[in-house]
């Protein structure tokens, strides 16, 4: 067997290992025959093991052959006028996506085994593990995507068993709210990453990053694209990664998902789905090169991002709401050095980062029992943190600034008021026209009005 043909091989269970794994959650639950905890959990095992392996060994082989770009073809699966869109199934492995994916498996490997101590004979145990297989092989994907198609089909599994996780404790009504403000972000997020596909191949006639980002393995390759192209193309996927990614104006939505199991909190909003939208920005990295406004579109939303997030941070009363915005911070953080440029070091500070956020959201549930342990082992209280901004600004300030980071910077009521109070309004008077038309046609009424509650009513139930 020569070099492409294990490049091959290993490749195809990089990627199968994980589809395996949901593929199996999914089937044995809809034949109503699930599988056992402990059955689950040694499947889990094992297919993680067979793509972290698979994966290591491909790292292994680029390094010793010296290959920086490693493609495994999918061929076409939709095909109108090729010349202006065709869906192009592609899976490229380079120093980007091979360390991301490893990333991907060890965490959620960790993870998996972690939950099933955590969740054991809890009633939604089977239920989870399919969430989680689904997210694994949306991180995969889109980790190892070569096009842009191929690289949405992983960002909307990742999304989609975000939000079912947030809402997992289903029973309450507060996690379902929550995982529908959740849900109702990514759908910003991927309208943006779709407008952005469509532009992309109407200015260039394919989604291959290939093809986009010109000749040259990452990240040395340089944008084929012209300076305007790449701002258009860039500010779309700007966008699309502020909303995977929690960065300003889409804040809200990090702290309401930690109603989700502490296992999917870590692995989710500590470790990788929120660096997704970094990893896309990495992907794409050349169009900021070609378009220094793009550059700096990135470094001043990272900055302001990483700002608002360590003021917020400061004035939580949980742990997980916490530690949530100290994930922010770094990700703004990681967001503007890839716009500086710095892309290596951006990956590193994703890897450093997300395995440490890990093990602190892990840690979340038995934090107040270790700080009354170390209490009782010194034999007196812990100091406390200072005030808040005590000594940089007078009290008027200081007041201020803790009432704009104790309500979140307002960014929720800032997007309820302006951007989704305006669609529900331009959505009723939509019904309110179909019904007439509807009812002309009938010749009386023809139905029960669908329009969603009136303006009085709270966001909550306008959701």
């Amino acid at each position: 067997m020569n070099v492409d043909a294990l490049f091959n091989v290993l490749g195809v269970c990089t990627i199968l290992a994980p589809v395996f794994l949901f593929s199996l959650m999914g089937v044995t639950m809809l034949v109503n025959w699930p599988l056992s905890e402990r059955t689950t959990a040694r499947w889990t095992q094992a297919t993680v093991f067979v793509g972290l392996l698979s994966a290591l060994i491909v790292l292994a082989l680029m390094l010793f052959t010296g290959r920086r770009n490693v493609s495994l073809e999918g061929g076409n699966f939709v095909v109108i006028a090729p010349e202006h869109f065709h869906f192009h199934l592609d899976f490229m492995f380079d120093r980007l996506s091979v360390p991301f994916a490893i990333l991907s498996f060890v965490l959620v490997g960790t993870i998996g085994a972690f939950a099933n101590h955590y969740l054991h004979r809890e009633p939604g145990f089977r239920r989870f593990f399919l969430l989680y297989a689904m997210f694994l092989v949306g991180m995969i994907v889109a980790s190892l995507a070569g096009t842009i198609e191929t690289l949405f089909i992983g960002w909307e599994l990742v999304g989609l068993s975000s939000a079912l996780l947030v809402a997992f404790f289903q029973e309450r009504p507060s996690p379902v709210l929550n995982g529908q403000r959740v849900w109702s972000v990514y759908r910003i997020a991927d309208a943006a990453f779709l407008i952005a596909a469509v532009v992309l191949h109407h200015l260039h006639g394919e989604g291959d990053f290939d093809g986009m980002v010109g000749a040259g393995a990452w990240p040395d390759a340089e944008c084929a694209l012209s300076s305007t192209d790449a701002l258009i193309v860039g500010l779309l996927l700007l966008v699309a990664a502020a909303g995977k990614s929690a960065l300003i104006p889409f804040s809200g939505w990090l702290p309401r998902a930690m109603e989700g199991p502490t296992p999917s909190s870590a692995v989710f909003y500590g470790a990788l789905s929120v660096h997704l939208g970094c990893f896309l920005l990495l992907r794409v990295s050349p169009l900021l090169s070609a378009s220094i406004w793009l550059s700096a579109a990135v470094v001043a939303l990272g900055l302001s991002s990483a700002v608002f997030a360590a003021l917020a941070a400061r004035v939580q009363t949980d742990v997980k709401s916490a530690l949530a915005f100290a994930s922010l911070v770094q990700v703004g953080l990681i967001t503007a050095e890839i716009g500086f440029g710095l892309r290596y070091i951006a990956l590193i500070h994703i890897i450093g980062h997300a395995c440490m956020r890990t093990l602190q959201l892990v840690r979340a549930p038995t934090l107040l029992q270790d700080y009354r342990t170390l209490e009782n082992a010194i034999g007196a209280r812990l100091p406390t943190d200072r005030p808040f901004l005590d000594g940089w600004l007078s009290d008027a300030w200081r007041l201020k600034l803790y009432r704009l980071s104790l309500e979140r910077g307002f960014l929720d009521s800032l997007m309820d008021r302006f951007f989704v109070r305006p669609f529900v309004r331009a959505f009723r008077w939509f019904d309110t026209i179909e019904g007439k038309w509807t009812d002309l046609l009938a010749g009386a009424q023809s139905r029960e009005s669908d329009r969603m509650p009136t303006a009085t009513q709270p966001f909550e139930e306008l959701l």
